[in-house]
This record gives C-alpha cells, structure tokens and sequence, in this order.
C-alpha cells in the first residue's frame, strides 16, 4: 500500500530499514576491528564508549578525535535508542571528520531509535484554575521558550481569535474598544502578528495603557516598529524586492495568560517559573509527555571560514591615498549605496587585516581601467575591470591562500578613467571544511528560538528576514546545521517539533546531502541550502555546490513563522532537489535562488518599470535541477507564492549555465497565482515535462521583463491559463488535459514524481493529495479548511458520475471522507463489483469521516472507486487500511 500520514506519537522515528540505510550511507565493513565502532547512550558516561560501557554523544565524539587521523575505513558510532537530553549544542568541527576518503558514521544501533532532544520534560502539573480548564507546572526560573509539545503533539502559545477586527492604527499603537487587554499581565510578553500577503510580521509590546475612551492601547516595541513599519529594511536588489509590506494591522495577539482560553494552549511565564497549560479532551497530565524545548540548536557541524560578509569602503581601517573622492546614495547598487573613487593615475587604497585572503569588491565598467595589486608590499598582478556594462558589487581582485596572519592588500590605479571601491571581505581563516561526516537513522527534535520574543520577527520573504540590529540577511535558524561542510549527510531520520528550521546546509557548503528523511511540524522552513548574500563569489571553493535534497518527506513546516517553506534554496551550483514529497505549507512549497531583477539588463529593468541607471550585477547561481518532486496543498495562508517559485539569475553570471525544472508533479494551490512561478529576475530555466493539477490562476507564471531566457516545454495540466510576460521566452503551452484523463507520458510523470517506494514512510492512511489515487472528472482541491479534515484539506466534485480511484495491498480499506447537509450519495466500488450507494448526507458537518469499509479481503492488490451519484458535494479526504 502507499506510504501514508501516521498518526502523531510521542517518540520521534522515521522506522528506516537498516539494510537501506547501509545502502545510501555505505555501512562499516561486518568484520570492523572493535577500534572501529564505538557506542554511545543517553545515560553514557565515560570515555570507553563500548557496548557494555558506552560513553554519552559528546564522549564518543571526542573518542573519534583520538582514532580518526588515518583511517583505513569508515569509523562507525552506534547511537543507542532512547532520548539523549542536550544542555547545549554538539559542535562538530575539521577535527571530527573522516579521512583518507573514509567517513565518521554516526547511526542508529540496529533496531532502536535515538533522538537527540533540545527540551525539558515537564512535570508535575496542578489545577490552576477548574474553570477554565488550566493547569500550572512549575519550571526553573528564568526559562525561556515559544514552543511547547504534549504526547508529540504541538501546542498554541496563547492567543486571541483570528483577525480580531476593531483595532485602529494610532502611531506606534493598536487601539481598541475593548478594555480587557489593558488589564493583560506581563504586556511586554504579548506579540500582535500581521500576516500581510508574502509576509508575516511579529513584534512585542512596549506597554499596554487604558485609552481615555474605556478601550485598550497596544504600545509596540518602537524598535521593531521601526524595523516592521516606518522604517522597514528596504536595500533593493540583490538582497530584496519591493521592501512592503508593513505591519500595519493585527491577525491576532499572542503570548498572554489572559488569552489562553481554548484546549491545547499554553502561556509561560519564564521569570515567574511556571507553565500554564489547558489540556485536550483525554489528556491526562500526569502521565503525559510534557516537552519544553529550551535549545535553539541541536547539531553544528562547521569549518572554516565561517559566514563572509563585507566590509564598507568607509571601514576606519581602508586607507585612501591621492584624490579619492567618495559618492554615496548611487543607484548602481554598490554595498551601501556609496562608493570610493579616483581618476588618478598612482593614487592608491590599502587595507591591512588579519586572515588567509581577501575579495576586493568594486566595479565593472567600460570607464574602469588597469589596477596594481600588491599583498603585503609585493606587487602580485594586474587587474581591468573593464566591461561593456556596468556591474556592481564586483569581486574585482580575490587572494587566497595566504598564511593566517596580519596583511595588507594595495591596489594602484594604473590606467582608465576611474578606480572604484566598494567594500572589502575578509576570508579569516583557511578554507578548512567539516567534512566526511554522516548521520543515519537519528532523530532530531524539540527546540526553540527565541529571538522574535524580544526583537521581533522582521520579515523580508521565505524564511529569510532582517538582522534586527544591523539590518543584514539572516535565516530562521535551524535545529540541524552545517556551516562550511564537505560530505556531510543526514538519512533516514525524522527531524521535527522545531522552533525554527529543520536542516540548514549553509556557508559554502559542498556535495552534503539530505535523503529520505521526514521532516515535519517545524516553526521554521524544512530544508535550507545557501546563503543570500554571497552572490558575487567568483572562488568555486567558497560556493554552496553539488549538495542533493532528495526522498524527503517535508510536511507542515512555517507552524509559528507562516513565510517558511518547505524546501529553500538560496545561491548555489549544481545542486539537486529530487523526488522529495511536499505539503501542507502556509506558503510555498519550494523557492529556488535569490536577487529579483539584480542578474537582469538595465534595459530590462526599465522595462519593468525600475528606471535606469539600474542596481545590476552578477549571480553566480546555475546548473541546478529541480526534478521529479511532488508538491501538494501549499500556500495555505500567505500569498504570492505557489508550489515552485523560483526567483532571480541562474545563468552563472555570465549566461552559460542552464538550470532545469522537470518532472516535478504541483497540485493544490489554494491561495496560488501561478502553480509553476518564475519571479523577478528568474532566468536560464528549462521547465519541462512538469504537470499541473487542482491548480490556482496560472499553471504558469512570469509576470516581468526581467524574467528572461526561459525556454518551457512538454508539461501537462488540467487547465489552459497563463501568464508570459517575460524576455526571451521560449513558450509552448502545456498539453492541456480535462478531466483527469492523463495520456501515458502524462502518467509516467505521476509515477515517477514523490519519493520513490524504498523511501516512503509506513503506515496505512493515504491523504487525498496521495499521487496513487486517480481523479477523474471535475474534482477540485481544497485545503487550510479549519474542519478538522486529514492533513485540513480535501478533494471535492459537483458533479455526479465523477471518480476517484485507489489500488492498494491489504485486507482491509475504509474511505474517509465528509457528512454534510450538502453531501449526497456516492457509489463504492470494489475490484469491479458495486457495493452500493453510501449516503453522506448529515444535518451537521462530520469530517474524517470513514463512510465505508471492507474487512477480510484476501490478499494481493485491491482497488476502490468513490463514485459520486447525488447530492451538492462528494467529498474524499483519503483512505485508511
């Protein structure tokens, strides 16, 4: 039968075949000297870290270091089941990895499941208050958090009814009528939350006062309005779009023990030491498994050099000798908008620094000429950064190479008519990855993160937001992260219960993959890859390349953050995302690249409307493929987005690298414009053989000038509507088919979309997205419901005669599906033969509803047809073995 949604559990375990796991991973030789496999437990201690005597992770980690500096093969840790507790993160580093070609390879003992766990577990709960159903538990002084999970399952923090209405902008403030919030406690704890088209905004409180009126005043936190609205960070491209839009307006108020009202919410109350909880019907807390996550990160595995970023050419440090003259709010794009010049032959610049290399940004142009570099008073080479067009942020000159230490970088105006500097990057430690290291079989969960507590969540697009003080990109963090790894992969495990991000593959990383695990329930997005503001590296060794994200199952992520999504890809080379499973997202499935029109001509630009002269330069991004995935009920709250949303250049900066879209499978967009959506600056796709189903307004998108050099080609979907709007496109419509009647090619597509059968997941509930079921006639998706639907979403029809078709291996199948006044009859058929007409018809709604089933089959393949014969609606939410 195929792979299906189980129920929630308390113990973490993506239940991967340890045959499989060996076989995607490479597993230690069976005749291993005992030197080589080491274990580990939650409760280890020590350093012998032996089946009998087994040390704790962090003692078999540091074991490794003692064996690993001349492998003749693989170095395995067994990892025992149970729950290793952390206190603080593992750190991993040059010194944990493989060598000699041979990988450390931390697994799961054969048939146990060990999970790494960022919580407190939290007990001893009382009645608080019997009217209102809350409970309190006692916690350590202090604890701070924004999640909370009981018997595996996420609860609310504490907060109001859903776009409350009445509230006024006054200044910095929300006015309301309503005077109970001026009697809230602790009011620098509650947040108002804006979800506003692509974005979500969060800030905290600074007060809250009674309005003269009788009503209540929200006092923001005038930092963070200041960072959500009047002063929203807005640098243009290549780090962001439009900058809107603001917080300007309440979705609902978070985080106050006068709003915990419902069942399945929590308030804590950190300094005070006590957790407030109203538990669910049949939750009985004193046995349940309370889980306060107080870790941010569980996992980091970092080489060197750790996040680049630039330097401005106003740096105290930059040493300007001769006529410079400097230029700031330039619209060319510079770093800052400003830059340094001379147009003197022997005028010099020189910048001493402590590290093993440097990028010089400046600026290509046909009015730039000849420029002398020396490193540490030796001249090294000449450099022209001469181009037909202008480009900005420039890596003109990039050493490498150097002994760590103090030096100095001069550069001497030769020729041409200009010498531009921009900014200056220090590279400050050699190009040493974490490397060679592999996890399998590991579970990860239960963290937080509590930055949006005290700064706010400032929201630029997917997961990617403001550094609250500098305004720089930062990222949601993640539970599981990789700065500057080589080799590095996590399999067949199950990361989810995060107060961020899954994995993050990050800072250059190279040829690390992420493969069949399950990632799911996150606050964050699932899988992130790259950065977003090293565009302009022009070193193959500092870039994110050659890292594969495949056969994962990635499934309600963006719980707390709703811009998340599931599968995000910033600048990168030749990396793979394949035959991954995606669903149930707030916004888009998956979003690819980074830098809107920055890639694109300035004649584009002017095009589109952005004026000339243009913020342009280079995006080294290209030769990446999106293949075979399976994306399915996305964009369930936010807007302007779709199931793959691709964004900015991919061309390689130069135009000679071409990405490619294929294969991919995009169905149920619910709040989607465009199911297939090349944004600004997208260019150099091949989008091919893809196939569009349940759909929003356009199976396909491109809505700019800027979007250019896209050649689309041999996709299917069940609607005709577009939009091509961009340069060079090479178009052809997709083969447009009604009905669900899919030709051979069109179902090859289907078959071989999703994650692959090896890789599913057990278990034996099939959503009503699943790809083995065939819908035929005019069904339609549904989904963000709120109805209590399987996995909140449904397929539907009005129209009698329509079908639904599943073939599976068992002896027993129910069909779920609605009750509703609207609901009529459907017909059941079971391997050919009629069983009859199922009435669904009810004075109420009943979701999930099982409205048949059939027991004792025999064994082999079996296949049922829900047949739609009377009423408004037939409505199928999935089938249950």
């Amino acid at each position: 039968m195929p792979t299906a949604i189980t129920p929630p559990v308390a113990r973490l375990g993506l239940l991967a075949a340890a045959a499989l796991v060996a076989g995607v991973l490479g597993a230690a030789p069976a005749t291993a000297a005992p030197s080589t496999t080491l274990y580990a437990a939650p409760t280890g201690s020590g350093t012998a870290c032996t089946w009998s005597n087994p040390c704790s992770l962090t003692g078999a980690r540091d074991k490794v270091r003692t064996l690993n500096n001349a492998m003749t093969g693989d170095l395995t840790v067994r990892l025992r089941g149970g729950t290793y507790r952390l206190t603080d993160t593992v750190k991993f580093g040059p010194a944990d990895s493989g060598s000699n070609g041979h990988a450390v390879l931390y697994q799961a003992n054969p048939g146990e499941h060990p999970m790494i766990s960022g919580a407190i577990r939290v007990t001893g709960f009382g009645v608080y208050d019997q009217s209102k159903g809350i409970y309190r538990a006692p916690v350590p002084a202090g604890t701070a958090s924004r999640q909370l999970f009981v018997n595996g399952t996420r609860a609310q923090r504490a907060r109001g009814p859903l776009d409350p209405g009445g509230f006024q902008l006054s200044g910095s403030s929300f006015v309301t009528a309503d005077p109970s919030y001026a009697s809230f406690t602790n009011p620098s704890a509650v947040e108002v939350v804006r979800n506003n088209a692509w974005k979500q905004m969060r800030c905290p409180l600074a007060s809250i006062t009674a309005t003269g009126s009788g009503g209540s005043s929200l006092n923001v936190n005038p930092d963070c309005w200041r960072n959500n609205n009047t002063a929203v960070p807005n640098p243009s491209f290549p780090l962001n779009g439009a900058g809107l839009p603001r917080l300007d307006g309440v979705s609902w108020v978070e985080n106050a023990y006068q709003l915990l009202t419902q069942p399945g919410q929590f308030y804590l109350d950190g300094p005070a030491g006590y957790l407030y909880y109203a538990p669910r019907p049949g939750e009985n807390l004193a046995s349940a498994d309370v889980e306060l996550p107080v870790l941010e990160n569980l996992v980091d595995l970092s080489g060197t050099p750790g996040h680049l970023a630039p330097v401005n050419d106003t740096d105290p440090a930059v040493g300007y000798t001769g006529s410079w003259g400097y230029s700031s709010g330039r619209p060319y794009g510079d770093f800052h908008d400003d830059v340094h010049y001379t147009t003197t032959d022997g005028d010099s610049v020189s910048y001493t620094f402590t590290g093993t290399g440097l990028d010089v940004l400046g600026e290509v142009n046909s009015d730039e000429g000849g420029i002398d570099v020396y490193v540490d008073g030796v001249r090294t080479r000449t450099v022209t950064p001469t181009g037909a067009t202008r480009l900005a942020q420039q890596a003109v000159v990039s050493i490498a190479g150097l002994p760590k230490g103090q030096h100095t970088v001069k550069l001497v105006k030769t020729g041409g008519q200009y010498l531009v500097v921009d900014g200056f990057t220090v590279v400050p430690d050699a190009i040493a990855p974490v490397h060679d290291i592999r996890f399998s079989g590991v579970d990860f969960g239960y963290t937080t993160w509590n930055q949006p507590s005290t700064a706010g969540y400032v929201d630029n697009q997917a997961g990617v937001l403001w550094d609250p003080v500098t305004q720089a990109p930062i990222r949601i963090p993640a539970a599981v992260r990789v700065h500057r790894g080589s080799g590095i992969s996590f399999s067949g495990g199950e990361i989810a219960h995060t107060g961020g991000t899954g994995i993050d593959l990050a800072d250059g990383t190279q040829n690390s993959s992420v493969t069949g695990n399950w990632i799911h329930d996150t606050s964050g997005g699932g899988v992130s890859l790259g950065e977003v503001d090293d565009f302009y590296l022009t070193d193959p060794a500092r870039m994110s390349s050659g890292d594969t994200i495949s056969e994962n199952t990635i499934e309600h992520v963006g719980a707390d953050y709703q811009d998340a999504v599931g599968i995000w890809v910033g600048h990168g080379r030749s990396q793979v995302v394949s035959h991954n499973d995606v669903g149930h997202t707030p916004y888009s499935g998956m979003s690819l690249g980074w830098g809107w029109g920055w890639a694109s001509t300035c004649d584009l630009q002017s095009k589109q409307g952005l004026g000339n002269p243009c913020r342009h330069g280079t995006i080294y991004s290209g030769g990446n493929q999106i293949l075979n995935n399976h994306l399915h009920d996305v964009m369930g709250v936010l807007n302007d987005g779709g199931p793959i949303y691709t964004l900015g250049g991919q061309g390689g900066g130069d135009g000679s690298l071409t990405s490619v879209l294929a294969g991919n499978v995009v169905s149920g967009g619910n709040h989607t414009n465009n199911m297939l959506y090349h944004d600004e600056g997208s260019s150099y796709w091949n989008t091919h053989d893809n196939l569009v189903r349940f759909g929003g307004q356009d199976w396909m998108g491109m809505w700019t000038p800027t979007i250019h050099d896209i050649t689309v080609h041999d996709n299917y979907s069940d609607y005709a509507a577009n939009n091509i709007n961009g340069t060079n496109i090479t178009f052809a419509q997709a083969t447009v088919v009604a009905g669900g009647n899919w030709p051979p090619a069109a179902r090859a597509i289907i078959a071989a979309a999703g994650v692959d059968p090896a890789f599913r997941r057990p278990g034996c509930v099939v959503d009503d997205d699943d790809l083995a079921i065939g819908y035929t006639g005019a069904w339609f998706a549904s989904g963000a419901r709120g109805y209590g639907d399987l996995n909140d979403n449904v397929h539907a029809t009005q129209t009698n005669g329509d079908a639904a078709t599943f073939s599976f291996n068992g002896t027993a199948i129910s069909v779920l599906g609605e009750r509703n006044s609207d609901q009529g009859q459907v017909e059941i058929v079971l391997d050919g033969v009629s069983k009859g007409l199922v009435d669904t018809s009810s004075a109420t709604r009943q979701t999930r509803q099982a409205i048949y089933r059939a027991t004792g089959l025999g064994g082999g393949q079996h296949t049922v047809q829900v047949i739609k014969r009377s009423g408004t609606f037939a409505t199928l939410d999935g089938f249950q073995c």
